[in-house]
């Protein structure tokens, strides 16, 4: 059990530069604000000179997914940059249980009333093993924060007006896989199998929040708009009759959606639109969807294998897959 030994902050294995230079994004931002806004208005602005049916149903599609996520992605990135300025790290070292076996569920609870946009949740994680937080628990909270926390549910109860047990059976999946993936690697995990980083900079106040909402807010964004267009091409691209014969099996409708969801790489407070407009695929595959997105995706991928090494990634991104896979299937089969 290599987790019942809690990081030292000095810890100094394979650290990260500390000396790198980060690129400057001056330009970044108002490059981003030209190009959500011309994605967004350009269907809106060819559709009536288009009569194509295909591309007035895409544009509907891509919009509506846009407009009904924008909201709750800005709100969800100001509440994680307001928790990554304000809330002093040393606050999760003196909550926590010190045994493993008891930080894991605390830590994944923890996920529901201090939420985090998946792409800080690595950083964050990352920061709380530097400060002494075992890494089970930190493992738990990285994959429980992107995906139970409240503004994800609020999303995904408007994304389901019709189907309230999918928040439930969201929130229950998604924090059954992080404490089951916490639990496994306190038993089973190695210390030379994780990179934990040298202890940060406390970063504080309003400029802190600025920043990280900043980069919060590119990142995911920009995943958004990615996955407006994938959902709004594979309902108009993809023949109804391919689409119907994967939704028609169970086990395959849900392996499909899983592998979508690491491969769009949509931001957690913008996936439960995208999961909505698949309207051919059975709901428990939906909630497969929702489950593995804000817990294995590319991005998430690269971002584990750059802050905890590869040996963390090729073991853990897979145990995190196939745990959001099999509870996704039970919980959907129990309550939808």
């Amino acid at each position: 059990m290599s987790d019942g030994v809690v990081a030292s902050p000095t810890d100094t294995r394979d650290p990260l530069p500390s000396t790198a230079q980060a690129p400057r994004t001056d330009g970044i931002p108002l490059v981003y604000v030209l190009v959500i806004g011309l994605l967004i208005a350009g269907p809106i602005w060819l559709t009536p000179y288009v009569q194509s049916p295909a591309l007035q149903t895409w544009s509907t599609i891509f919009v509506a997914i846009c407009v009904q996520a924008l909201p709750f992605l800005v709100f969800g990135v100001a509440l994680s940059a307001a928790i990554t300025a304000f809330v002093p790290a040393s606050f999760w070292a003196r909550a926590l249980p010190r045994h493993p076996a008891a930080a894991v569920p605390v830590a994944g609870l923890a996920g529901a009333v201090l939420p985090g946009c998946e792409c800080a949740s690595v950083p964050v994680a990352g920061g709380l093993m530097a400060r002494g937080v075992t890494p089970a628990a930190a493992l738990a909270f990285l994959l429980s924060s992107p995906a139970i926390n409240p503004v994800v549910l609020v999303a995904t109860a408007v994304a389901f007006p019709g189907a309230p047990l999918m928040v439930v059976a969201r929130f229950a999946a998604s924090l059954l896989v992080a404490v089951l993936a916490g639990w496994a690697w306190a038993r089973f995990g190695r210390t030379d199998w994780l990179r934990i980083p040298a202890r940060p900079a406390d970063a504080r106040g309003w400029k802190a929040f600025a920043e990280a909402m900043l980069h919060d807010l590119l990142h995911a964004g920009g995943f958004l708009v990615v996955g407006g267009l994938a959902a709004a091409t594979l309902n108009v691209v993809v023949p109804q009759s391919w689409i119907s014969g994967l939704a028609g099996v169970p086990w395959l409708s849900v392996l499909t959606l899983a592998v979508l969801a690491v491969i769009l790489s949509i931001c957690s407070e913008a996936d439960a639109f995208v999961a909505a407009s698949l309207t051919p695929f059975p709901m428990t595959a939906k909630l497969a969807f929702l489950v593995v997105g804000p817990m294995v995706d590319l991005k998430l991928i690269a971002l584990q294998v750059g802050t905890f090494g590869r040996r963390f990634a090729t073991r853990f991104v897979p145990l995190t897959f196939v745990l959001g896979v099999l509870v996704s299937a039970v919980i959907g089969w129990v309550l939808l």
